[in-house]
């Protein structure tokens, strides 16, 4: 019988192959492990330069009393806007063209001297009852939003002059109240699914400005 030879020459290139393999699997993991590094460090940048942003716009606010934070992709409003504007007197407020969905009651204790809210193109559907502390607010756009009834706080600020209600889902709006709008000079409510009866009481109202779109006469009650 012939002796038995190992081939040790397979068996090296085997045990280079697990090696190489091993290698290939450790490079992979140090490759993620790096890719969510650098996604921290871009996340943190971002969030920084979005501070940076935030703080150079409080400050622009504080100077001027002009409060922009639009197009900021804000889904709320930062609670660092309050701590930096704590000894300033912001007369408007601008908040649209961000994700916000709800406005922080706290706004109308702190920015009480508002005159002009803008928190048209956003994802809110209603305003907290707070607002009502807007005493002095002459302008309120929420249009484009979600509202799917017409914000009742809305009747209860005296100095109203301009409401902009475009492109909503509001059926309703009780006409009696919004005539007890002394100062009131113009209300839109384009693009909305106004209900025949509200749109008969909007053309009842002589003393300011009311927009409407007509209905389809197939959707009428």
């Amino acid at each position: 019988m012939r002796p038995q030879f190992l081939d040790l020459t397979n068996a090296q290139a085997d045990e280079d192959d697990e090696m190489s393999r091993a290698e290939f699997k450790k490079a992979i993991i140090c490759t993620k492990l790096a890719g969510r590094a650098v996604i921290r460090v871009v996340g943190r940048c971002n969030e920084a330069q979005e501070n940076e942003n935030l703080v150079e716009r409080c400050e622009n606010a504080a100077e001027s009393e002009n409060l922009d934070l639009s197009e900021c992709q804000l889904m709320q409003v930062p609670e660092a806007v309050f701590h930096l504007l704590r000894n300033t007197s912001v007369k408007t407020c601008d908040l649209s063209f961000n994700v916000i969905t709800k406005i922080p009651p706290k706004l109308a204790s702190k920015f009480s001297c508002i005159t002009e809210l803008n928190i048209s193109n956003n994802r809110m559907n209603k305003l907290p009852e707070e607002l009502n502390q807007l005493r002095q607010l002459i302008s309120l756009d929420f249009s484009y939003n979600c509202f799917l009834n017409f914000p009742g706080i809305v009747y209860t600020l005296p100095k109203l002059e301009s409401i902009n209600a475009q492109k909503n889902y509001i059926a309703d709006v009780d006409a009696d109240r919004l005539k007890n709008l002394s100062c009131l000079k113009m209300t839109n409510l384009l693009e909305n699914p106004l209900s025949l009866r509200s749109l008969q009481w909007m053309s009842t109202i002589t003393a300011f400005i009311v927009l409407t779109t007509p209905r389809d006469g197939h959707d009428d009650e």
